[in-house]
């Protein structure tokens, strides 16, 4: 146990005062705020003054009501479900002119505009043809086609003008006119053993967080294992090591020292993502964009830990044994290819899982060792399964685990001692059977 543990804490300290470490700890955090926070702050952010607009109304009936869809205020006010209030801000301003159609055709109007729209006079131009109620066909021109944001206002303020002077039209009552206009706001909440939860679309960002945070930890401290075991065996420490320390022995020590090592980062990432949520939110909704942070009981955090840890022994355990029949790093990523698009597999299983959390499927799924860190706490994330199944996973997985180990400790004692070449199917069989 003596030497088991200061294994543990020499790949513990070591890796932990190594400059990647630090850097990978800081940049991971800043990384999910700058491509998750970011884009949606540039999207808030109107890119120049309002686009000037020139209204070809043939019809003579709609230009008023395009006007009046587009000339909304930059920022508006909606209550949502359950009394909380956004302020939704658009993307992009008009300035819309009514151009007179007397005396002058259509195309004499056109070529105009076209000048008009050369030198720099206006941006754009939208013309409602007469025959619009019948061909639902109108133009609109501009010179920059790069903001969409811009050309669907057009289209879905022509869209609505062309509704409202349908129904005009046919003679309906204001007061249907109102009500028909009106939105429909639904409360979506989630009801589970502990209650009823508001639920404003938090959970699948959760659900998605979760998943690919097991997916990218598992990958990372795998690689790293299989990193470091190439190290030893090419630089010929684990000769040495072996002479005062049992392969078992060393094995388990370096994945007991990477395991702490990442949850002390883990541990990290969770503080940084606390202080987001304290700070990001609060920047978010002074923009106008609504954001909550679901509500996590500690029994989530209990069940993450475990099933992280799960996860890592699982691959880390096959990435050690990677690393012990290889001889050069070239060959250990080869070889450990296929380890990870199973782990990718399971990371791309969570949108299934997420729809059915009680299906067969996701059932069978979460009970496979392989894919039960992701997709267990997916289940239980969504939609949390009975305390049986959970418990089994865990058994199951967990037994497999200690299985690869056993397996891989006997292949490890040999391979970390053979250079020259890779060791063959039937040399590693034969390790195996080894006492």
């Amino acid at each position: 146990m003596t030497k088991l543990l200061a294994i543990v804490k020499r790949e513990y300290f070591e890796r932990l005062k190594a400059r990647m470490f630090i850097v990978t700890t800081i940049l991971f955090p800043l990384s999910l705020v700058f491509f998750g926070l970011a884009p949606i702050l540039v999207l808030t952010v109107a890119g120049g003054g309002a686009l000037r607009l020139a209204v070809v109304d043939e019809t003579g009936q709609l230009y008023q009501l395009v006007n009046t869809q587009l000339s909304v205020d930059r920022e508006s006010s909606e209550t949502l479900p359950g009394g909380q209030n956004l302020e939704r801000q658009q993307l992009s301003n008009f300035n819309i002119e009514n151009v007179s159609t007397e005396g002058k055709s259509l195309d004499q109007i056109r070529e105009q505009l076209e000048r008009r729209l050369q030198a720099n006079e206006i941006d754009a131009y939208l013309i409602l043809p007469a025959d619009i109620f019948e061909k639902h066909t109108a133009q609109f021109y501009r010179r920059n086609t790069g903001d969409v944001f811009a050309s669907g206002r057009v289209r879905d303020a022509v869209e609505t003008a062309v509704r409202k002077q349908r129904l005009v039209n046919a003679k309906v009552d204001s007061r249907i006119l109102e009500d028909l206009e009106r939105p429909i706001t639904m409360d979506n909440t989630q009801v589970t053993k502990s209650g009823k939860h508001r639920d404003s679309g938090s959970v699948f960002m959760l659900v998605f967080a979760v998943g690919f945070i097991m997916y990218l930890s598992v990958l990372l401290y795998g690689q790293m294992t299989l990193g470091a075991v190439i190290e030893e065996k090419e630089t010929r420490i684990a000769e040495v090591l072996f002479s005062s320390v049992r392969p078992f022995t060393l094995m388990s020590g370096k994945l007991l020292g990477v395991a702490l090592l990442a949850l002390t980062q883990l541990a990290i990432w969770g503080l940084a993502f606390s202080l987001f949520s304290a700070f990001g939110v609060n920047l978010l909704a002074s923009r106008g964009i609504p954001f909550e942070v679901p509500n996590v009981p500690l029994i989530f955090y209990v069940y993450f830990t475990l099933f992280f840890l799960l996860g890592y022994f699982l691959y880390s355990t096959l990435y050690a044994l990677v690393g012990s029949i290889v001889t050069t790093p070239q060959e250990g990523g080869q070889l450990a290819m296929p380890i990870v698009l199973v782990l990718v597999l399971g990371f791309y299983f969570f949108l299934p899982v997420s729809r059915s959390p009680e299906s067969s499927f996701a059932f069978w799924l979460s009970l496979c060792p392989l894919f039960a860190p992701v997709s267990m706490m997916v289940r239980i994330v969504t939609q949390t399964p009975p305390f049986w199944q959970i418990l089994l996973s865990l058994v199951l997985g967990y037994a497999t685990g200690g299985f690869f180990l056993w397996v891989a400790s006997r292949i490890y004692r040999i391979g970390m001692l053979m250079t020259g070449k890779k060791a063959s199917p039937g040399e590693i069989w034969r390790w195996v059977k080894q006492a």
